[in-house]
């Protein structure tokens, strides 16, 4: 991997990182419908001119219905969830959370489509879990939150998945760009009546609609153009190794910007999440092949 293709993934990381810290400060100012609405309306509006350009809007048209309903379990559904967990939970908490994306997606690949689970990603599955239960038991402990936060990060990881397996399933050939910009257009139409009804009594401040715009258009719109960029460049493989680095980011940022304190537990419990998501997706073996081939050709 390049050198420009590796700052490229820090600097995607670094952007979703920061996507939790500024669902904490908006959220509780905007509501959380009003929040999403206006992230995928900013959103939409950034990527809509790039895909004009690239002549992809008739796609959205042809597919609207597959992308309508990816929109739904990648994009409203999941950012709302999100934005009632960053109500209670530490950004860096969501970060790592937000890391069980991929094992529900090879979940929901066994399931559905039917792609193999090797014994790895079975233990995969099983080490991220226990990751997850390690946190959960911590939050509970400290005894002012319930379950409940816990659950709708996961649900919403879960629709991560989800979709991945609805996007194979569904859209293949359909050009990355045109999901993402339809899926957006398709949840901002989806969210409207939600946000419309729950527009907050009084207006947001400066600082809360910073960190909205910054949501939507960093967070979403010029993340996704960076993140199928390099899907373009190194592959979906390589790309999505950002996962790992994206719960690094938020807990630094939520250390930085919003005093956060993450316990040890909690720490242990990210880092066996991110060992599962490993296992789950298949790094660790490729790590383990990559001395064997060198030994090979060298012989």
């Amino acid at each position: 991997m390049a050198i420009k293709h590796v700052v490229a993934l820090l600097i995607l990381a670094a952007i979703w990182g920061g996507s939790f810290i500024f669902m904490r400060v908006a959220a509780p100012e905007f509501g959380i419908y009003v929040l999403v609405a206006i992230r995928t309306l900013l959103a939409t509006c950034v990527l809509l001119p790039i895909l004009i350009i690239m002549g992809g809007v008739r796609q959205i048209y042809r597919y609207w219905v597959p992308i309508a309903l990816v929109g739904m379990a990648n994009t409203a559904v999941p950012f709302v969830l999100f934005n009632y967990s960053s109500l209670h939970l530490e950004a860096g908490v969501n970060a790592i959370l937000n890391a069980t994306a991929p094992m529900f997606g090879a979940l929901f690949a066994w399931l559905w489509l039917g792609d193999k689970l090797t014994k790895s990603a079975i233990t995969g599955l099983a080490v991220g879990f226990v990751g997850v239960a390690i946190i959960s038991q911590q939050k509970l402990g400290e005894g002012d939150i319930s379950f409940l936060p816990i659950v709708t990060a996961l649900l919403a990881t879960m629709g991560y998945g989800l979709a991945a397996s609805m996007m194979k399933k569904w859209l293949q050939g359909v050009k990355p760009l045109v999901v993402a910009t339809g899926s957006q257009a398709l949840a901002t139409v989806m969210l409207a009546p939600f946000a419309l009804a729950t527009l907050p009594d009084t207006m947001p401040s400066l600082n809360a609609w910073f960190n909205a715009i910054a949501l939507a258009v960093a967070g979403t719109g010029i993340a996704y153009i960076l993140y199928f960029k390099l899907i373009a460049d190194i592959g979906p493989a390589k790309a999505i190794t950002v996962a790992y680095l994206v719960p690094l980011f938020g807990i630094i940022w939520g250390i930085i910007f919003l005093r956060e304190h993450l316990s040890l537990q909690t720490i242990m419990g990210g880092l066996m999440i991110l060992f599962g998501v490993a296992l789950t997706t298949g790094v660790v073996n490729a790590i383990q092949k990559k001395p064997l081939r060198r030994r090979v050709k060298g012989a």
